[in-house]
């Protein structure tokens, strides 16, 4: 996940992770669920060394176990080449409503995150979906790893106070 907070007008949904084929194609990595929402976003803003760019999505398709897109602008595979790292967004207004209990990663990244005994144990810099569910990665004085179970592991989220406050002890790794 890249940096980001609740006040972002970007929100990254992916990164473009490779090539494909010679006609501009890309390969990309893709934050959504599922995965290939990416697509339902019919222009994306590429952020480059300078600025963010849009692009509209022509193409898109699932190809074995990644993606591959096409977009207005890139014909050859060099152009494409200039676009391999490059992170994807949309702006915040395209995103689905969620419910009252569901939190988009972006905004978690960067809370500070309390255990039941009110200590800090760092700061939210990574999510990532493991399979079974998914896991904040907390960055203190050491490197945890919670998992992102609501009610009996997370029992609150503070968007607007900037903390999650959490029942876990940082010596279960």
């Amino acid at each position: 996940m890249s940096p980001g907070n609740a006040k972002d007008q970007h929100v990254i949904i992916g990164q473009i992770s490779g090539l494909h084929g010679v006609r501009g194609g890309l390969r990309v990595f893709s934050y959504t669920h599922p995965r290939d929402r990416i697509f339902a976003y019919d222009t994306w803003l590429l952020k480059t060394n300078t600025a963010w760019i849009a692009r509209k999505v022509v193409a898109g398709k699932g190809q074995g176990k990644g993606l591959v897109a096409f977009l207005e602008g890139i014909s050859d595979r060099d152009q494409a080449r200039e676009l391999v790292g490059v992170e994807i967004a949309v702006t915040r207004d395209q995103l689905p409503q969620l419910a009252a209990d569901e939190y988009y990663w972006n905004d978690l990244l960067h809370l500070e995150v309390i255990d039941t005994h009110g200590r800090s144990l760092g700061r939210v810099v990574e999510m990532q979906n493991t399979g079974a569910n998914d896991v904040m990665v907390v960055q203190g004085g050491t490197k945890i790893m919670v998992p992102w179970v609501m009610d009996k592991v997370i029992k609150q989220v503070d968007i607007e106070a900037g903390r999650i406050y959490i029942d876990w002890d940082a010596g279960y790794q």
